[in-house]
């Protein structure tokens, strides 16, 4: 099994900030490294919204187009930690952001039921 712990999230003004921080631990993370590691979201009323994603034994980071030249995905191998900067952020942007984890390629990285894992979710609330 893995776990999965989210922070970082809150309030803040539209054009501001904020950077979301997950950490990832269980011994399965050891056997399988090859995982994706990212962030959804998920406005009341609509479907879970892909965000951001890195890859773990390889390099490839993926981003929503709406997201893309404001949000910035990075990691951490060593604490097998993952992080979200938000920049210029939008009142759009408000949403509880999960964390995620899973064995995803290229091909299907923003699809939700793909991933195996999830946080429990932070909220993010932008005003205008």
């Amino acid at each position: 099994q893995v776990q999965l712990d989210e922070s970082g999230g809150g309030f803040v003004q539209a054009g501001g900030s904020l950077r979301l921080s997950c950490a990832a631990s269980g011994r399965t993370l050891q056997t399988f490294n090859t995982y994706v590691m990212g962030w959804f979201r998920r406005i009341p009323g609509e479907e879970r919204e892909f965000v951001a994603g890195i890859g773990w034994g390889h390099t490839a980071n993926y981003y929503a187009d709406s997201v893309k030249g404001r949000f910035t995905i990075s990691r951490d191998s060593a604490k097998n930690s993952v992080y979200l900067q938000m920049s210029s952020l939008k009142p759009d942007d408000t949403a509880v952001y999960y964390c995620v984890l899973g064995w995803v390629t290229k091909f299907d990285f923003n699809i939700s039921r793909h991933y195996d894992f999830w946080g429990q979710g932070t909220q993010v609330t932008v005003s205008s």
